[in-house]
This record gives structure tokens, sequence and C-alpha cells, in this order.
């Protein structure tokens, strides 16, 4: 096998792989990157059709790419909506999410305690995430704090914690978040390491 044949073969199995991804920017940004190697391979043994069409095909990732970069800090684009603890939909969607809740939140019993406020994060009419604090006074311990696959590559959580006013208008002066919490993100949002816990003061 010729390395021009390596390299086609590769560009083949990233394009393959692209696909299988959950994350709308990382498969756009895996697709583009197959797309570019394609287009080498297929100038490389002159097959024209097959180049135009992996042009096109990153030409139209890289406008995607564009416009998901723009939206991750764009406040109009997320929502967040408080819901009672026993909505049907709230419950919905933790139970659909369960397991992949238990492997970035495993302290998190599956169900809110009665106590508790619960918040929906919305971008249209897609769930992006949800959100349960516990009330400790005037701090909001962090009981779940959950993304769908799709949204990972956004940060959200910049929008429920910093910019919708929602825990500030709900009396909160700190948040505290879980220590447990697998890949956590905080730091990037404003949030000061405690320990194994963030806090962030509001």
């Amino acid at each position: 096998m010729s390395w021009l044949d390596v390299v086609g073969w590769a560009g083949s199995a990233l394009l393959v792989f692209s696909l299988l991804q959950a994350r709308v920017l990382r498969f756009r940004v895996l697709n583009t990157i197959a797309c570019v190697v394609l287009v080498f391979f297929n100038a490389m043994i002159g097959v024209w059709p097959m180049v135009a069409m992996n042009i096109v095909l990153a030409a139209i990732n890289l406008w995607f790419i564009v416009q998901l970069q723009r939206q991750r800090h764009d406040q109009a684009v997320f929502s967040v909506l408080q819901v009672g603890i026993d909505d049907e939909y709230l419950h919905h969607v933790l139970t659909g999410h369960a397991e992949d809740i238990a492997r970035f939140q495993p302290d998190f019993a599956g169900h809110p305690d009665p106590e508790d406020l619960a918040f929906i994060v919305v971008r249209g009419d897609e769930t992006v995430g949800v959100v349960v604090v516990h009330r400790d006074g005037e701090v909001a311990r962090v009981a779940l704090d959950y993304v769908t696959p799709k949204y990972r590559d956004f940060t959200p959580g910049e929008f429920v914690w910093r910019r919708s006013g929602l825990f500030e208008s709900l009396g909160f002066t700190r948040v505290v978040t879980s220590p447990s919490m697998v890949a956590a993100y905080y730091d990037q949002v404003g949030f000061r390491p405690d320990g194994s816990a963030y806090v962030l003061d509001l």
C-alpha cells in the first residue's frame, strides 16, 4: 500500500468517524478536516468530481463553524427557564439522560429533592441542559449541572450563572458547585476553586 493510499483511507475513516459525533461543533471540525484530506487525495489521483464535492462540503462546514463560534457567547441564543420540581418535562429529560448524567455527576440521586429549584436551559425549542440547586440560605448549592452531548462544545453555563441574573433575582449571593462533577468547566465562567468544589460570588 502506497502512502497515497494511506492518505485516502485515513481521510475516509475520519469522515466516517466525524458522522459518529454527537457534539455539533466537533462534528463540523472533524468533517472539515476529512474533506480537506480527501480533496488532496482525489486531486492527486485526478478524480475531479470528488475534489469539487469535498471543496463544497468543506466550505459549508466552515460556514457553520463560524456561525457556531459566534453563538457560543451570544446571550440571545440561550434561555434559562425555571420549572417546578414535579414538572413532567423535567422528569422526562432527567430520565432520558439518566445514564449520561450519572457519568458526569455520580452524586446526583436521579431526581431533585422537594426543596430544590430546577431550571431548564434551552436554545429555541431544543433542550440544552438542566440545572438543579439546593437553597442553603443565600447560597445555591449545585445538585445537578448537566449539558446534553450536542451542546458540550458551547458554554451554556456562562448564561446560567453570570448573564441570566436569575440567581440574583432569587436572592442568592453565592453559588457552590458539587465537588464530584466530572470534567467541570467552572473556571472558564468566573468561578474560583475552593478545595474540590468551585465558588461564584454573585
